[in-house]
C-alpha cells in the first residue's frame, strides 16, 4: 500500500462523516420587521400555555426528529387562515435554529412563522417573534394595515454609506449602516415601506394609516 493512501483514507473518512452531522450552530440574515411579516404565512398576537417535546418522524439516517410543541391561546391574528392557530412547533434547541417561549400564558408575543395547516404552525430563530410590550405603537398600528400595503415593495439592507436604490419600487433600510449594525434602530420600529399610487416605494412614518396618494415628505 502506497505510504500516502492511509492518510488519504483518513482524510476521506473525516469529511464523510463531518457532512453526515447535523449543523451546530444557526445564523440568521436582519431583515426589517416589514419583511418578516410579508414573508411569512401566519403572524398572530399569542401566549404560550404549554411546551412539549414531540417526534416528528425520522432523518434522512433514520433517527427520530424531535420538536417542541408550543399549546398556545391566540389573541389575535394579522395574517394567516381562516382557523386559529392551537399549536405551534420549532426545533428543540438554538443552535438548530429553534426558537424558545416562555409558557404559562403570562407573557404575550408577536409571532410571525409558516403554516402547517389544521391550526399549526412553525417557527425557527429566523422568523420574527418579539415579545407584545417590546414593540413601538407604529409597528402595532403597521401590522393591521400599513405592513401588507408594502408587500410588494422590495427593502434591500444598507450595510455602507452612501449606498443608492436600484429600482422605484425599493426602500433602502439603513439602521445597519447609521446605527453601528442595529437591526432594531429607527426605521425597523417607525417606518414601512409602502407603495405608492404610481407603482414606486417609499418610507412612510405616522400613526395615521397613509392616504392612497401620499407624498413622502419626509426622509427617513
Amino acid at each position: 500500500m502506497p505510504a500516502a493512501l492511509p492518510s488519504l483514507l483518513a482524510w476521506l473518512a473525516v469529511l464523510l462523516l463531518g457532512r453526515a452531522r447535523p449543523a451546530d450552530a444557526c445564523s440568521c440574515s436582519p431583515i426589517h420587521p416589514q419583511q418578516a411579516f410579508c414573508n411569512a404565512d401566519v403572524v398572530i398576537r399569542a401566549k404560550a400555555v404549554s411546551a412539549k417535546e414531540v417526534d416528528s418522524g425520522n432523518d434522512i439516517y433514520g433517527n427520530p426528529i424531535k420538536r417542541i410543541q408550543y399549546e398556545i391561546k391566540q389573541i389575535k391574528m394579522f395574517k394567516g387562515p381562516d382557523q386559529n392557530i392551537e399549536f405551534i412547533y420549532t426545533a428543540p434547541s438554538t443552535a438548530v435554529c429553534g426558537r424558545l417561549l416562555d409558557t404559562g400564558g403570562k407573557k404575550e408575543y408577536l409571532i410571525a412563522g409558516k403554516s402547517e395547516g389544521n391550526g399549526k404552525m412553525h417557527i425557527t430563530l429566523c422568523d420574527l417573534v418579539s415579545t407584545w410590550d417590546s414593540l413601538t405603537p407604529t409597528q402595532k398600528k403597521s401590522l393591521n394595515q400599513r405592513y401588507q400595503m408594502g408587500c410588494e415593495c422590495k427593502i434591500s439592507r444598507c450595510l455602507s454609506i452612501p449606498c443608492f436604490v436600484s429600482s422605484s419600487d425599493e426602500c433602502l433600510w439603513t439602521d445597519w449602516a447609521m446605527e453601528k449594525n442595529n437591526v432594531d434602530g429607527r426605521q425597523a420600529k417607525h417606518y414601512a415601506c409602502i407603495k405608492r399610487s404610481d407603482g414606486s416605494c417609499a418610507w412612510y412614518r405616522g400613526m395615521a394609516p397613509p392616504k392612497q396618494e401620499f407624498l413622502d415628505i419626509e426622509d427617513p
